[in-house]
């Protein structure tokens, strides 16, 4: 026990120094570095353009690229700067977005964001992940569990741990790997994209449109006890409440001229 108090004594200033809050005031814990989870992000992003088609329809990508980049431009300053964007041909309705500011949006979204607003809540929603280190934070907790201590050596380049890797930064379904954000960081990214999407000149109110679209796309859902995702009607009241923050930044950026013209 003696030689274990060293030991315990560095493992918890770690623990300490590694704390962090979230956008929204939620306290986390974060262990890696933003500089690490760049290049995980930066590596799975590559490895899916390899392994996914890419979508090279040119009206396709100025639309989703007009949305992102409104979104992306308005961002705090140390978010700010060159996104890359990329479209996969994909039927799954599903976007995401990684450390290193990659965002991927597969052309099944189009079948429930049925236009600039209800696109720009998706995009909004998965830049909210990167903006509040979800991916650390998920990551964080697996090393803790003792489950991640090859994550950094891994870095996604050799080892078995590189499914674990892409499904903590959010890649699951794509390599198999379901390892789903859990709800309130679900529920944390929808607060954050909603302000997002506002402050970029997109009506908020057009994410209850899109969470009213994936419910009738979507054949029933689990109980929200039993998944790590909020229900569609917890959403879409979550997201109601929180009209009165972003209405006001949608009006703002509205009367400051700034309405992205962002068409198919």
């Amino acid at each position: 026990m003696t030689m274990l108090k060293p030991l315990l004594a560095i493992v918890l200033a770690s623990l300490m120094a590694s704390c962090a809050e979230s956008p929204t005031g939620r306290r986390q814990m974060l262990l890696f570095s933003d500089g690490e989870m760049s290049q995980m992000g930066g590596t799975a992003f590559d490895e899916m353009k390899k392994k996914m088609t890419i979508n090279t329809n040119s009206a396709t990508n100025r639309y989703v690229s007009c949305i992102a980049d409104a979104i992306t431009v308005s961002l705090p300053a140390e978010w700010r700067g060159s996104w890359e964007l990329v479209v996969f041909e994909e039927a799954s309705a599903n976007a995401f977005a990684l450390p290193g500011k990659k965002i991927g949006v597969h052309t099944g979204i189009f079948q429930v964001a049925k236009n600039a607003d209800q696109l720009a809540t998706v995009i909004g929603h998965e830049v909210g992940h990167v903006l509040a280190h979800h991916s650390a934070e998920r990551m964080s907790v697996q090393s803790l569990a003792g489950t991640g201590t090859q994550l950094v050596g891994v870095l996604l380049g050799e080892g078995t741990g590189k499914e674990t890797v892409m499904g903590l930064l959010g890649l699951g379904t794509q390599f198999g790997v379901v390892l789903p954000y859990g709800r309130a960081q679900e529920s944390e990214a929808d607060i954050v994209g909603l302000d997002l999407m506002a402050k970029a000149g997109f009506n908020p109110a057009a994410s209850v449109d899109l969470w009213k679209n994936m419910s009738a796309l979507s054949d029933g859902q689990p109980p929200e006890f039993m998944s790590t995702h909020p229900s569609h009607s917890s959403r879409i009241k979550d997201l109601q409440r929180q009209m009165v923050t972003a209405k006001p930044l949608y009006e703002k950026a509205k009367a400051n001229g700034i309405r992205p013209a962002c068409k198919l």
